[in-house]
């Protein structure tokens, strides 16, 4: 089995299973600081879900949730870009999050839909946030943006926020666990089904 540190490109990781992290001299896991080798073919499928897909590239809005400086959790609602690999979220270079996640790159984030047990939809992520500070506005921020806006106030939108942001940092989330929950057809967190199929 060829096993691969998270963060580096998913084709070279196989399958999850708990490990302790080892020198790599076995030719078994290498030393990442992770407890986790990841499952790409799970991810693949979760990701590959039309349900998934709809909350990709439908939903303007996920919940973020990280660790600030102070060691605390935190979850705010941000804006979103799926490139078909990664998740991309823009904000301003100073923004608190941008030192909290550089200090702590492990991530959750949470894209849902549906207010109703029978409409409610989730998909759930978890990784490690990529940061890159850029000149002016990611492309991801205007491309999130035009799914949403007509030609002429996707023009305006982009001519603001141009002039708004001198710098942005692009947080490019790699998954390394997925799971797509869609309740009213039964696709349910593995403790919910094990209750249901109890009753």
């Amino acid at each position: 089995m060829q096993t691969t540190c998270v963060g580096l490109p998913l084709i070279e990781i196989r399958r999850i299973r708990a490990v302790i992290p080892m020198s790599g001299q076995h030719g078994k896991t290498p030393d990442c600081g992770y407890d986790l080798v990841v499952d790409i073919r799970q991810i693949e499928q979760e990701l590959a879900t039309a349900g998934a897909q709809g909350l990709l590239t439908n939903s303007s809005m996920a919940r973020l949730a990280y660790n600030g400086l102070d060691g605390r959790p935190r979850v705010i609602p941000i804006g979103f870009f799926w490139t078909g690999t990664e998740i991309v979220l823009s904000t301003a270079a100073s923004s608190p999050k941008v030192t909290a996640l550089s200090a702590r790159p492990d991530v959750a984030l949470s894209i849902d839909s549906g207010d109703r047990p029978d409409t409610a939809k989730a998909l759930s992520v978890r990784g490690t946030a990529r940061m890159k500070i850029v000149n002016g506005v990611t492309d991801e921020y205007i491309a999130g943006a035009k799914k949403f806006l007509d030609a002429e106030e996707a023009a305006k939108f982009e001519q603001q926020v141009r002039s708004m942001y001198d710098r942005m940092a692009r947080i490019a989330i790699q998954p390394r666990w997925v799971r797509f929950y869609d309740f009213g057809a039964g696709r349910l967190p593995k403790f919910l089904s094990d209750l249901a199929e109890r009753t």
